[in-house]
């Protein structure tokens, strides 16, 4: 009997794939780390580097002009203290985040329940609905500007005085100018909490709710303990998205009131801005930048892990 053998010369030719897997896998130059490097050195330039530096400009003197500064240690964040216009800044942040955050995601809800029943004209209230928030946040700003036109018979207190109501100075008056903002940001923006709590509304299942009315729910009791649980997620998204946006609002109040009458509209956002493009004290705007960088930080944390939980027992 004989016996077939493979070729040494055959044998030899098979070239070892074990080192060429290992070069693969290891080495500091492995092509995942090709692919990725220009994206992370860009961040590193564009994000990283610039808030090192301002983390580090925030307890020195610099003045934005020049390389010339001192480390001054705490002394910019003990001057917010002393600051009633950053004091006051902080207690209207949070009024417009609550404000907002509570109204914006009501009114979306109610929109999402509108254009999720069956009605003809769903597609077009839609469009309607989301249309504000694709404009710009600037444009906006003007647009309500002549809405809330002090005049007696232009704009809001036009409408007004349809009815027999007196006008009101909406930005003049300190007592009404922060709602009145507030009004703006939420007409804009609650069309985009309509559009996530839409998608959430799209994944409940139409099962659920023919067996709920099966057993005899109504509208009310099939919302509360069928649709309302499933939209968890889509409502942790909401309320994060609110809550940061209001809490780094800007641009509507800059191109409205520019943080007046007085300090009335003044956000944390327009303090910094101020301090750095008005004053030249670009070492204390970092500080306030920096104070209401870890202020969304804690704040976002402490929400999304709460919600989070509360999806989880769901």
């Amino acid at each position: 009997m004989s016996v077939t053998t493979r070729p040494a010369a055959a044998a030899e030719a098979v070239p070892a794939a074990g080192p060429r897997r290992r070069w693969r896998r290891g080495g500091a130059l492995s092509p995942p780390w090709l692919f990725a490097a220009p994206a992370l050195f860009v961040y590193a330039v564009v994000v990283l580097y610039p808030s090192i530096a301002g983390v580090l400009y925030a307890f020195t003197d610099w003045s934005g002009i020049g390389g010339e500064m001192s480390f001054v240690g705490l002394a910019n964040f003990r001057a917010m203290l002393d600051d009633e216009q950053a004091l006051g800044s902080i207690a209207n942040t949070l009024l417009l985040t609550v404000a907002i955050l509570v109204v914006q995601n009501g009114v979306g809800l109610l929109l999402a329940l509108g254009v999720h029943a069956r009605i003809k004209s769903k597609a077009l209230l839609r469009v309607i609905f989301f249309a504000p928030v694709v404009v710009s946040p600037v444009m906006i700003a003007f647009l309500w500007k002549y809405i809330y036109n002090p005049a007696p018979d232009a704009g809001l207190n036009g409408l007004l005085a349809v009815f027999g109501l007196p006008g009101r100075d909406w930005l003049g008056d300190p007592s009404l100018a922060l709602w009145s903002i507030a009004g703006m940001v939420i007409w804009q923006n609650a069309g985009y909490s309509m559009v996530i709590f839409l998608a959430g509304l799209e994944g409940v299942p139409a099962e659920l709710h023919e067996a709920a009315m099966i057993d005899g729910a109504g509208p009310f009791q099939r919302f509360r303990y069928v649709t309302w649980p499933l939209l968890a997620p889509a409502l942790t998204i909401n309320l994060m998205l609110s809550t940061i946006g209001g809490l780094k609002l800007f641009d509507q109040v800059f191109a409205a009131t520019n943080g007046g009458p007085g300090y009335a509209t003044e956000t944390l956002s327009t303090v910094l801005y101020k301090q750095a493009f008005v004053y030249g004290d670009f070492g204390y705007s970092t500080a306030v930048a920096l104070v209401l960088a870890l202020f969304v930080a804690a704040v976002s944390f402490v929400q999304i892990s709460y919600l989070r939980s509360r999806e989880v027992a769901q």
